[in-house]
């Protein structure tokens, strides 16, 4: 089952990709430099981002290796489950673990155990992917969701090493995008070995850019694990917030405007005597921004870094990672930001989790059937504008039966779509045992060939 070796000479789409990656690589490196202001992490071994890494290559093991990359916070997040799963699959398995954000790579240590190896994925320059490559030698590659980069599907392809797509999702309008560069998108996509998608759409799109092997195996997203310490924090916490709690969370910028400027402009006056508004940013690195935004209208706001909420404040800002389904846990209904801007939406599946019903803008195709079945199911309400936004929520909050039926109806999408991490578990594990074979077969073969020969 291995891949079948590419040889053909890259096309010109190909070549002339490899062309902006050169001129825009000296501007990437600056971009880290430039965020590493906020987040020191951002410099941290800048020499893997080439494919140069510290130390000698792992040594041969019969054990087989998978190479996962999950970009960022919420690719890893969803890769847990399904490396919980495949760990019961092969109990031997070695993981190399990769990312692109210290928000991920932070998150992605935990999901490490004794053997594994964590880096950071080198830019999509044919050379430095390579040198990834070679030196790490995986059995079986695996990028989460949507992360196709044409170079190094490329470079798996020459070296034999099967790349798969697990957890994949891709929206018309992103298929639309790489339909516009039909030779870079049958690159890229027909090197790929397989995909697990999330949805029958998801799959006809990614097998309409030319991916064999699609399969339909539901969203990891589902299957992560309640966290009781998390819950019990969130109920701490909207205790000491001594009324009720509305969540906008995962809120985002976009071209200059962003989210919270619109549901701050749109908020009802005297909203902070009912309930405590808790405002947790996507990106943390904005938050001085938000505070800036809070003091011009005159809200009395606090961090989550500096304590718990009280009474006293209006607005209450998350400024921590990995603690949302604390902040989920003590909402009474929340708003899914990056969709009131034209970003997809995101992770509403997390609310529902802790029971926590939500209202989306309309910008959900990063969740489409997601955002469809939890609106089927009474756990989620759409809204044009901001004002919608406040408008539904505060129709949970004035009636109490139709908020407990919104919470019941969360839970019950949450659990009814469980099981995509067992699916995809096994999807993998059979492509990783005879890739690992393959590969000892071929060690065994060339340590035979290299034995001199008895007369």
């Amino acid at each position: 089952m291995s891949a079948a070796p590419m040889r053909a000479a890259p096309g010109r789409a190909l070549r002339l990709y490899t062309l902006a990656w050169w001129l825009l690589a000296p501007l990437a490196v600056l971009r880290l430099l430039w965020r590493s202001r906020r987040d020191a992490a951002y410099r941290m071994r800048l020499g893997e981002r080439f494919g140069r890494y510290a130390g000698s290559a792992p040594a041969p093991s019969r054990a087989p290796m998978l190479w996962l990359h999950a970009v960022s916070l919420g690719e890893t997040r969803a890769a847990a489950p399904l490396l919980e799963s495949l760990r019961r699959e092969i109990p031997e398995l070695r993981l190399l673990l990769s990312h692109t954000t210290p928000t991920g790579r932070a998150a992605g240590a935990e999901l490490l155990r004794d053997g594994d190896a964590q880096v950071w994925l080198p830019y999509d320059l044919p050379w430095a992917v390579r040198r990834f490559l070679r030196h790490f030698r995986p059995d079986l590659g695996v990028l989460m969701e949507t992360e196709l980069w044409p170079n190094l599907a490329r470079a798996c392809a020459e070296q034999g090493i099967q790349l798969l797509l697990a957890n994949a999702r891709l929206s018309a309008r992103s298929a639309a995008r790489w339909s516009r560069w039909p030779a870079l998108a049958q690159a890229t996509c027909g090197a790929l070995a397989g995909a697990a998608a999330q949805t029958g759409g998801d799959a006809s799109r990614l097998r309409g850019l030319g991916v064999r092997d699609v399969v339909v195996a539901g969203n990891l997203k589902f299957d992560r694990r309640a966290d009781a310490e998390l819950r019990a924090q969130g109920q701490q916490w909207r205790a000491a917030a001594a009324r009720r709690v509305l969540v906008l969370a995962s809120t985002r910028e976009d071209r200059g405007v962003a989210e919270e400027q619109l549901l701050l402009d749109a908020m009802p006056r005297g909203l902070p005597r009912r309930a405590l508004v808790v405002l947790v940013p996507r990106h943390l690195e904005r938050v001085a921004a938000l505070q800036a935004l809070l003091e011009q209208r005159g809200l009395r706001h606090g961090l989550r870094s500096l304590g718990a909420p009280d009474g006293e404040l209006d607005v209450w800002i998350g400024d921590s990672i990995g603690e949302m389904p604390a902040y989920y846990a003590m909402s009474d209904a929340a708003f899914v930001g990056g969709s009131l801007l034209p970003l997809g939406g995101q992770n509403l599946i997390e609310a529902c989790a802790e029971g926590c019903p939500v209202v989306m803008g309309p910008h959900v195709f990063n969740f489409a059937q997601a955002a469809e079945q939890a609106e089927q199911a009474g756990a989620l309400l759409r809204a044009p504008d901001a004002a919608g936004v406040w408008e539904r929520l505060l129709r949970w909050l004035d009636d109490d039966g139709a908020l407990r039926r919104a919470r019941a109806g969360a839970r019950e999408f949450s659990s009814a779509h469980r099981g995509a991490a067992r699916a995809q578990a096994h999807w993998i594990a059979l492509r990783l045992r005879a890739a690992a074979s393959t590969r000892g077969q071929a060690e065994v073969l060339k340590e035979s060939q290299g034995r001199p020969k008895i007369p």
